[in-house]
C-alpha cells in the first residue's frame, strides 16, 4: 500500500490510478501475475471494484481474532504440510500447521500438543539429538524469517529469533545439540548456539536460496544445497568454504545425511536422487566426479523431501508426484511405492523404530507406512476442523482399509 519508486500501487477511489490495474491488465510491465496466465477480465474487475470502493481491509473481526500470536486458529480446511519430524524417543510426531505446530502421537493415534507462534510458515522442523528441544524454521514471506527453539516436556517456546526479511528453510542439529543450521532466501547459511540464541555464522556461499543444510557426523562442516544447484561444504568454525561436492545441474531443494556415516543424499528439480561423500577421496580435477556414490531412480517430477531411515537400510524420495518411493540405499532397488496422495508430498520423516515413514504434503494429510510390510498403517487430518467429517468423507479417511487399498507394496 506504501508503494515504490514507481507512485501508489494502490490509490483508494481510483482504480485507473492505480498501478496494480496496469500490471494486471499488461499495460505495465512486466505483466502479473509474473509468469503465469493473465488474469480474466472477470477477475480484474473485482480488483477494480474494491480500489473503487475504497480498497479498505474488510477482513472480519473473527478472522483477525484468530491470527494473534500465540493463538492457535481455527481451521476450516487442512493446510498444507510442510514439515515433519520424530522425537529420538519415537513418543512424538511434530506437523507443520498454520501459525504453529502440532505434536501428535508418533503412531497417529491423537493430538498431545499444540504450539502457536508468530510465522505463518513453518518450513522445517527438528528434534535435538536429546529430545529436548524442538527447532522449528520458517516465517511470513517478505517480511521475516523465525527460529523457534521449544522446551519439548514443558510445551514452552524457550526462544524466538527472527533473523533476515523473508523465510528461512532446511533446520538441523549439530550431532552434540549445542548447534543449529539452516538457510535463507538471503543465500546465506546460518549458524546459531542453541543455549543462548547466539548467532555464530552468516555466510553468503551460494548464489540463490539455501533450502536445506546436514552437519558432518563430528559437527565441523556442514553440508548445504540451493537453488543455484550446488551442494557445498563448508567449515563451521570460520564458515570457510571448502568445495562443491557435486557438478552443477538442476536447482537442489533437499538433502539429508546417512545417520552412520558422512554420506549425503540431495534431490531437486531434476528428480533424481543422487547419493555423494562429504569428503573427496582424491584431488580435486577438473570434471571429477570421485564424490558420486550412486543415482537412484529418475523420479517423475521434481524433488522436494528425500530421507534416510535411521538404520540407513533405505531412503525415501517425495516431491511433486503424488507417489512416495522408497529404495534400498546400497543397491538402489526399489521396496516400495506409496500411492494414494492428492497433490506433491512436501516432507518425509522415518520413524526411530525403522519400520515406519510418515509424509505428508498438498492435501494436508499425515499418512504413516509401515515400510516391511508395504502397507499404510495410520492417514489422518492433523488439525482440528471445523468441518472434519466433510473432508474426511472427501479424502475417504473414515475407511482405513479403502485408504490402504490405495498403497501399491514393494
Amino acid at each position: 500500500m506504501q508503494g515504490g519508486a514507481r507512485g501508489k500501487v494502490v490509490v483508494p477511489g481510483q482504480p485507473d490510478h492505480s498501478l496494480v490495474i496496469g500490471y494486471l491488465t499488461g499495460v505495465e510491465k512486466p505483466q502479473m501475475p509474473f509468469g503465469q496466465p493473465p488474469l480474466s477480465a472477470e477477475q480484474i474487475e473485482l480488483f477494480r471494484q474494491w480500489i473503487r470502493d475504497g480498497a479498505k481491509d474488510d477482513t472480519p473481526a473473527e478472522a483477525k481474532s484468530n491470527l494473534e500470536p500465540g493463538k492457535p486458529v481455527v481451521y476450516h480446511a487442512a493446510p498444507v504440510i510442510t514439515a515433519l519430524a520424530y522425537s529420538p524417543d519415537n513418543s512424538l510426531l511434530a506437523v507443520s500447521g498454520y501459525r504453529e505446530i502440532l505434536l501428535h502421537r508418533a503412531d497417529g493415534s491423537g493430538l498431545v500438543a499444540r504450539l502457536p507462534g508468530i510465522s505463518d510458515k513453518i518450513t522445517s522442523l527438528a528434534f535435538s539429538p536429546d529430545g529436548s528441544v524442538l527447532a522449528a524454521v520458517g516465517g511470513t514471506p517478505a517480511t521475516f524469517g523465525e527460529v523457534e527453539l521449544w522446551n519439548v516436556a514443558q510445551r514452552k517456546l524457550q526462544r524466538s529469533i527472527k533473523l533476515t526479511s523473508d523465510t528461512l528453510f532446511g533446520v538441523s542439529f549439530s550431532p552434540d545439540g549445542s548447534k543449529l543450521a539452516f538457510g535463507g532466501t538471503d543465500n546465506a547459511i546460518h549458524v546459531i548456539e542453541v543455549t543462548t540464541g547466539k548467532e555464530l555464522l552468516d555466510v553468503k556461499q551460494h548464489d540463490g536460496w539455501v533450502f536445506g543444510t546436514v552437519f558432518s557426523q563430528n559437527g565441523s562442516q556442514i553440508v548445504s544445497v540451493s537453488r543455484d544447484g550446488a551442494a557445498k561444504l563448508t567449515n563451521v568454525a570460520g564458515g570457510v568454504f571448502i568445495e562443491n561436492i557435486n557438478q552443477l545441474k538442476g536447482e537442489l531443494v533437499t538433502i539429508a545425511r546417512e545417520p552412520k556415516q558422512d554420506v549425503v543424499l540431495v534431490g531437486g528439480e531434476e528428480g533424481v536422487p543422487r547419493l555423494f561423500l562429504m569428503h573427496r577421496p582424491r584431488a580435486l580435477i577438473i570434471g571429477d566426479t570421485s564424490t558420486l556414490i550412486r543415482e537412484y531412480e529418475k523420479q517423475d517430477g521434481a524433488l522436494v523431501s528425500v530421507a534416510f531411515s535411521p538404520d540407513a537400510e533405505w531412503i525415501a524420495v517425495g516431491g511433486s508426484t503424488d507417489v512416495v518411493q522408497v529404495y534400498k540405499t546400497e543397491s538402489g532397488e526399489r521396496v516400495a511405492s506409496f500411492k494414494g496422495h492428492q497433490g506433491g508430498i512436501y516432507t518425509l520423516a522415518f520413524a526411530p523404530d525403522k519400520q515406519h515413514l510418515a509424509a505428508s504434503g498438498f492435501d494436508g494429510v499425515v499418512r504413516i507406512y509401515d515400510v516391511r510390510a508395504g502397507q499404510l498403517a495410520k492417514a489422518f487430518v492433523p488439525v482440528p476442523l471445523e468441518k472434519e467429517t466433510t473432508l474426511s468423507m472427501k479424502l475417504g479417511l473414515g475407511d482405513q482399509e479403502s485408504e490402504a487399498s490405495k498403497a501399491a507394496g514393494p
